[in-house]
């Protein structure tokens, strides 16, 4: 008996984009303040404010972290994304979430995200994101601290996962309403300390032995950066182009989600 044997087809090979029509992709950072948009091939398309228009004016639809209005995220990523999608495919999404409230918001944002007809939509913790984008060692415990517009966030991460988070309603777009810059610098301080007294590991003080990671428009403060390193008794490195680093570290996972066979069989 003869036993024919069909040699196995050959894997898919990605081309490079924006040359892979079938694999366009976007990456986008939904901000309370600022909305900004990775695509692939073409680098960073859009870093506009978070608003919208529905006929009465302009109306803001993420507030201090929260999607509060679905609809309206939907329509202003339409207004500002859809002329923009390719023709031939469907994107993938990887969209940077806060971590904390991160189910809610990542229900949302998936919903208003539809409206660009992706195949998939990755989701990524914001500090994970800033923290690809920083290049940052994931091994070793790593305390990132995102201080945006309305909001900011401190994460302890290990291992790349999120062990720990806290939040604040406040950032640097309250500083024009005559909040002074201490009072985030303290905020982030006792958000660190709580953290120290309710961890029942070295996880959070080995992370601060290494310094603290910081991104968002904070960054750029030089009164947030002068004081912060003194509140929390340790080095504090803002990243590169820090109020973008979260849609960068969105657009590197992108590009490795790219060539990720459960990815490119969506």
């Amino acid at each position: 008996m003869t036993v024919i044997r069909h040699p196995r087809p050959a894997p898919v090979r990605h081309r490079h984009w924006p040359l892979c029509r079938r694999c366009s992709g976007i990456a986008l950072d939904l901000g309370s303040a600022r909305t900004r948009a990775w695509i692939a091939g073409r680098g960073m398309v859009l870093d506009v404010p978070t608003v919208t228009f529905p006929g009465t004016g302009a109306v803001h639809p993420i507030q201090r972290g929260t999607i509060v209005d679905t609809d309206g995220t939907a329509r202003m990523l339409d207004r500002l994304l859809g002329h923009r999608m390719p023709r031939i495919g469907r994107p993938l999404v990887v969209l940077a979430a806060p971590v904390l409230d991160g189910l809610a918001f990542r229900t949302a944002a998936r919903a208003a995200v539809e409206i660009l007809r992706p195949r998939a939509v990755l989701t990524v913790p914001g500090a994970r994101a800033v923290a690809l984008a920083a290049g940052a060692d994931h091994v070793r415990p790593l305390l990132v601290v995102d201080i945006g517009a309305h909001l900011t966030e401190v994460v302890l991460l290990a291992d790349g996962a999120v062990t720990d988070a806290r939040r604040t309603a406040l950032g640097t777009g309250d500083l024009c309403d005559g909040t002074e810059p201490e009072l985030i610098t303290e905020a982030v301080t006792g958000m660190v300390t709580a953290m120290l007294r309710q961890d029942r590991t070295s996880l959070t003080r080995t992370a601060l032995r290494r310094g603290v990671l910081l991104a968002g428009g904070g960054a750029l403060r030089p009164d947030i950066t002068r004081d912060l390193p003194d509140g929390l008794g340790c080095a504090v490195q803002p990243v590169p182009s820090p109020h973008t680093a979260a849609v960068r570290g969105a657009a590197g996972l992108l590009a490795a989600a790219h060539h990720h066979p459960s990815v490119s069989d969506l």
